[in-house]
């Protein structure tokens, strides 16, 4: 059934399923009693091993080539990604999960600064009326978690992003490697350096389903999906699927825990979805009718 759709419906499909996966993430975080660096080790180490034996299917015999071919490049995406990893986790401690997931969301507008800066792809007019847009709802978002003392989890929530934007901006520069491989050894650098600070590796209670449970679902095989997802169509397209998570994280928080996020938190977040949402859908249409310009 999947071979008979369009690479557009593929793209779509997997692009959905990997983020709406990635949606009750923030509430099993919530939810899970067991203490940060457990919780970091255990976000490191299950993905990797999943990841990893579905690597090893994947690639076979070329795994090892796979492996040593993400050069200098796939060094720095594996910092990178590490990084993000640990800060999205502490981000989400520190402060509400709409707050985090909000800041997250300026990734692509981030992504397009430093494409600026290091690959010199200027931004279009609408990227940057784009930018100043959603920089100015977060300085706002940011001014009301300095009143209520949440400024730490937010500017955590800031970095992560500016990490995934490094990301991106990686993956683009050195788009004639395979850095997926590099992902999975950020996740194995994450365990890694979460080992050295754990308390106590043991699950008690509901952490033994919602640990796991987090670790499979809203991790390694939204990654699997989303990785997978750009080979049928654009970045723009998978970034704009990735606005349900901004969306719906929350939602799930606040149904189950009844954690309320600010109304500044809510009214800049809504400025900057839309900002988005609009910016992505006008970079697909522009990228459509370059194709079919092309194809006449």
């Amino acid at each position: 059934m999947f071979q008979k759709l369009s690479n557009q419906q593929k793209g779509s499909l997997l692009a959905f399923i990997g983020v709406f996966l990635i949606t009750p993430d923030s509430l099993l975080i919530r939810l899970s009693n067991i203490e940060t660096w457990g919780m970091l080790f255990y976000r490191g180490a299950i993905p990797f091993v999943v990841v990893l034996i579905g690597l090893l299917f994947f690639y076979k015999k070329n795994f090892l080539k796979a492996i040593l071919g993400i050069g200098t490049p796939g060094i720095f995406y594996i910092a990178s990604f590490a990084l993000c990893n640990i800060t999205f986790l502490i981000s989400i401690q520190n402060t509400n999960v709409a707050n985090t997931l909000v800041m997250i969301a300026l990734a692509p507008m981030l992504s397009a600064i430093l494409g600026a800066l290091f690959l010199k792809e200027a931004p279009d007019k609408n990227t940057w009326v784009a930018i100043l847009v959603t920089f100015a709802a977060c300085v706002y978002i940011f001014h009301d978690s300095l009143k209520l003392g949440n400024i730490y989890g937010d500017l955590l929530g800031f970095a992560t992003a500016f990490g995934l934007a490094c990301n991106a901006t990686l993956a683009r520069y050195a788009k004639d490697r395979d850095l997926v491989p590099s992902a999975v050894i950020g996740k194995l650098c994450v365990a890694i350096f979460a080992f050295f600070f754990v308390e106590n590796f043991e699950l008690l209670g509901k952490d033994l389903i919602y640990v796991p449970l987090m670790c499979i679902m809203c991790v390694a095989i939204p990654f699997v999906l989303v990785t997978i997802a750009p080979r049928f169509i654009t970045g723009a397209e998978v970034n704009l699927f990735f606005l349900l998570e901004t969306i719906l994280g929350p939602i799930w928080v606040w149904m189950v825990i009844k954690e309320q996020p600010s109304p500044e938190t809510i009214f800049g977040g809504i400025i900057i979805i839309i900002t988005i949402a609009i910016h992505s859908f006008l970079a697909i249409k522009k990228t459509q009718l370059k194709s079919t310009y092309r194809t006449k």
